[in-house]
């Protein structure tokens, strides 16, 4: 049985995440955002048996957070056998080489540096529109 992708947005700037949200939206991306402000909360709900009954996601994942680094939950991501093939893409401000080649490393699939341009993003949003439309990961057995 197919599910539609969930996005799990974790951003914990709330200008940022209405930002992003309103661009999907503009995208004519209409799964469904499931926000969260910090990472525990976030790496609570990823390894839940409710999101392993639930079908596809995608991380949308700043490396910022109050409580702890985005590529420590990368890292927890990319490390369960569950969720491994889930896409993530980074949004965040660190712009430093060494972090975005760490993220690559870890498994990110893109990686965009905020504020973005607004074409940019736009483009980005239109190949996620396209990506989400065509995804097919393996049910969990």
């Amino acid at each position: 049985m197919s599910h539609p992708v969930t996005i799990v947005m974790i951003e914990d700037d709330p200008g940022h995440a209405k930002l992003i949200e309103k661009n999907i939206r503009r995208a004519n991306i209409n799964n469904e955002i499931v926000h969260f402000t910090d990472g525990s909360s976030a790496v609570d709900h990823l390894m839940s048996d409710a999101v392993r009954a639930n079908g596809p996601l995608l991380v949308l994942l700043d490396l910022n957070l109050p409580d702890m680094q985005g590529t420590d939950i990368l890292a927890r991501i990319k490390s369960s056998e569950h969720l491994k093939r889930a896409p993530v893409i980074v949004l965040t401000t660190t712009d430093d080489k060494v972090e975005i080649q760490r993220c690559y490393d870890l498994g990110c699939n893109v990686y965009i540096t905020k504020p973005v341009d607004y074409e940019g993003f736009a483009q980005a949003i239109r190949q996620l529109g396209l990506f989400l439309s065509v995804i097919q990961v393996p049910e969990a057995e």
